[in-house]
């Protein structure tokens, strides 16, 4: 008997994410008496931040306190939204 043949394709390498900085103030309310901003972050992202060498981006969906999905450095705490080489959004959900 004969093996079946896969349907499947070899997966290509996914291109890179271009990265924009953004203002934490633009993406997160944070009310004028807290200082620190609990957010709930959902895995680590194969980007690494430009500004921490090797420290993975997490990302972090809309909450209660943040308007807009982005991507968060752990190490220095700076903001990013991610778009495609074709300048489609990566972060629409």
């Amino acid at each position: 008997m004969s093996q079946p043949t896969s349907n499947l394709r070899p997966r290509r390498p996914a291109p890179p994410l271009i990265l924009h900085e953004l203002a934490p103030a633009s993406v997160i309310d944070l009310p004028d008496s807290e200082l620190v901003c609990h957010l709930t972050t959902f895995g680590s992202s194969r980007e690494t931040c430009p500004h921490c060498s090797g420290r993975h981006l997490q990302l972090v969906l809309r909450q209660e306190n943040v308007r807009q999905a982005h991507l968060l450095c752990p190490g220095c705490g700076r903001c990013f939204d991610a778009s495609y080489p074709d300048g489609q959004p990566a972060l629409c959900l």
